[in-house]
């Protein structure tokens, strides 16, 4: 695969698909031949976290044999993404004994990059660059010759995450999310690429989402000439110049080749991309008259979570996306059938959206 530069802070070179190993198979010597696989076909980048059950683990299984010369190798941890022990905290004694640990489950002796976990706020990105706090630690590991490099991922709202980008010396990547479905992060990425931070994505496909069945996308994607929907979604990313690369999720061969077949058809043309956006903006803005989230209606008499109701409703009538939405439906504790129609949310509604009617189409569409 081509290598294009990761950013301008690390020195790195980097091609534009590479390793999320967040949903390896259970086997471990399955998931270590998968793992093997996605290097040897160019997957050269590989974040790993504590947090993704026993990749770790699994990656120490699969770098053996010269295997972990071969990859840039990256993990992370912050005590809100997943507290090891009770006193767990942003302090820099905190994240070395993290890292350690990790060091070992990973096997090795150096890691090429080292992430703070889910920066999600202006709060936490100060509790980390405090002195004596988490990125002191790994500047200590830096200097000690165990890590090479630092960065962060992220899910905070885009414009927090802006305000704070400047003040980001230190970082050199940054992990976003960003997909067909959810483009809000354009401008973040936008705004890192321009310091020289390197850019990648998580979920290209929507964490699966995207590869479910739905007859919506399956127009565009036979309008625009793409191969399926994923083939759509993981073009569409790589068309935006201001993201280095995209973390494919491996669950078995097929992953592999077909992400490196989606890059390595290339970016849509601009006139494609009009098309693609101006598609999704008339079905979003059907959508968008559904339901905001703003939950107001709630709390409701019967106890029912009814913005995620209308989520469920949304992704099944305007998406096509049936199967995720009656899964998600089916979780709820108090689902659609517990109204009682008493209509007290559509009074508190601020969109005078009819949800007793939405609530009656989820009872008739998701019932067991």
């Amino acid at each position: 695969m081509e290598l294009r530069d990761f950013g301008k802070r690390s020195g790195f070179r980097i091609p534009r698909v590479n390793l999320g190993p967040m949903r390896l198979p259970a086997d471990f010597d399955e998931a270590a031949a998968l793992i093997r696989k996605s290097i040897d076909a160019g997957m050269v980048y590989i974040d790993a976290s504590r947090g993704y059950e026993d990749c770790e683990l699994k990656l120490a299984r699969a770098l053996k044999d010269g295997y972990r010369e071969k990859v840039i190798l990256s993990t992370k941890w912050s005590p809100w993404g997943m507290p090891i022990e009770k006193n767990d905290d942003t302090s820099a004694d905190c994240v070395r004994r993290r890292m350690d640990e990790q060091m070992k489950r990973l096997d090795v002796d150096y890691l090429d990059f080292y992430q703070i976990w889910s920066i999600n706020s202006r709060e936490q990105f100060n509790q980390v660059t405090r002195r004596g706090g988490m990125l002191d630690g790994i500047r200590r590991a830096m200097d000690e010759g165990l890590v090479g490099h630092a960065g962060f991922t992220t899910h905070d709202e885009p414009e927090s995450l802006v305000s704070y980008l400047p003040e980001a010396d230190w970082c050199e990547i940054i992990l976003f999310p960003y997909n067909l479905l959810q483009t809000r992060y354009a401008p973040a990425i936008a705004a890192a690429h321009r310091l020289g931070i390197g850019t990648l994505v998580m979920n290209p496909v929507g964490g699966g989402r995207l590869a479910e069945p739905s007859p919506v996308l399956a127009r565009l994607a036979e309008e625009i000439g793409a191969a399926s929907v994923p083939d759509l979604a993981v073009r569409y990313i790589m068309s935006n110049p201001n993201v280095d690369t995209i973390l494919t999720g491996v669950g078995k061969a097929a992953d592999i080749s077909d992400s490196i077949a989606s890059v390595e058809a290339g970016p849509f043309s601009g006139e494609q991309i009009r098309r693609i956006q101006a598609y999704l903006a008339e079905v979003s803005d059907g959508a968008s008259r559904l339901c905001t989230g703003c939950e107001y209606c709630l709390p409701c008499p019967a106890g029912i979570h009814i913005p995620e109701i209308m989520a469920c409703v949304q992704d099944d009538r305007h998406w096509g996306f049936t199967a995720s939405a009656r899964k998600r439906y089916l979780r709820q504790t108090i689902r659609a059938d517990a109204c009682t129609e008493c209509g007290v949310c559509e009074e508190k509604c601020t969109q005078k959206l009819a949800i007793r009617e939405d609530m009656a189409y989820a009872r008739r569409r998701f019932g067991e």
